[in-house]
């Protein structure tokens, strides 16, 4: 996996932030959802949009 196919930064997107694909999912966001103890499956299930490879980016 190249992590930059996965993680883009767009000024004009979520304020230049790092974000997963061009969703808005901040890279930030899913960071702070794993360290509150949310698992991958838990993302992959309440962001269906995410696939696993975006996580492990």
């Amino acid at each position: 996996m190249i992590w930059t196919e996965r993680i883009t930064i767009d000024a004009d997107v979520c304020h230049g932030k790092p974000c997963v694909r061009g969703l808005r999912y901040p890279v930030t966001m899913i960071l702070d959802l794993l360290g509150s103890g949310m698992t991958a499956q838990d993302l992959l299930a309440d962001y269906p949009d995410l696939e696993a490879d975006d996580i492990q980016a």
